[in-house]
């Protein structure tokens, strides 16, 4: 199945440009083309010139961006970080879920249409991890769905959560008119890396997720643009 791309890009998909530098995410924007509308630039990107690549595909191209900071620190620090962000025009911005982040960032994103997503529970960590950090004890599920109700009663517009959590979130009262957003994506052939807590884009969809990420099944294929296609097929037939 083709996707049909004389229509808006289907904006459920973003893609991860968790490449070297602006250059490789130009060239990979320049691969996807119109088959995508939705980039996430992370933490690694930073350095290599990820916010004027951001401003760049935003302002120049049109596309939608979603800043992954991951911010975390004392509420002034993360207030101040937002108010600055906020001036490049993006469309999501990651947190720490802890409560008093959520509150400092939404009131530096105030008068802004930039959302708030807060981070719950890293999918790249299982419960060995959580223990190695010296965080309470409860499944992983428990925790997520607890820091999430949390993160919404802050004010976050929406979370991040493993494709697994994502109908128990979708079904807390406090999720209601609120943001899913899903890492940890794999095709069902795709190896899982270093995501401990993954999903196919189909399913992650149908278990109430309002955005997947994708990231190395696209980049690193041989033919991005022709794994964007079959990601997109997956969520259209839904």
């Amino acid at each position: 199945m083709t996707q049909d791309y004389t229509q808006p890009a289907d904006d459920r998909l973003i893609v991860a440009m968790d490449v070297p530098n602006a250059v490789a995410g130009l060239k990979l924007a320049e691969q996807l083309g119109d088959a995508v509308s939705f980039y996430k630039i992370g933490l690694g990107m930073l350095t290599g010139g990820g916010l004027g690549l951001a401003n760049e595909l935003k302002q120049e191209h049109g596309k939608r961006i979603f800043l992954d900071m991951k911010l975390f620190d004392i509420g002034a620090t993360v207030e101040a970080a937002v108010r600055g962000l906020s001036q490049f025009d993006l469309d999501f911005l990651t947190v720490h879920g802890d409560p008093h982040v959520v509150r400092a960032a939404r009131e530096g994103a105030a008068g802004t249409d930039l959302k708030i997503l807060a981070v719950t529970i890293l999918t790249s960590l299982d419960r060995a991890d959580l223990d190695a950090s010296c965080l309470r004890a409860g499944t992983i599920p428990d925790l997520v769905a607890e820091r999430a109700a949390r993160a919404f009663e802050a004010g976050a517009h929406g979370v991040i959560a493993s494709p697994q959590e994502a109908a128990m979130i979708r079904a807390l009262p406090e999720a209601e008119g609120r943001l899913i957003v899903t890492p940890g994506i794999r095709p069902a052939d795709d190896a899982s890396d270093d995501q401990k807590r993954i999903a196919t884009p189909a399913s992650a969809i149908r278990d109430g997720a309002d955005h997947i990420v994708v990231g190395r099944p696209i980049w690193r294929a041989p033919d991005p643009r022709m794994a964007t296609q079959a990601i997109l097929a997956q969520i259209a037939a839904i």
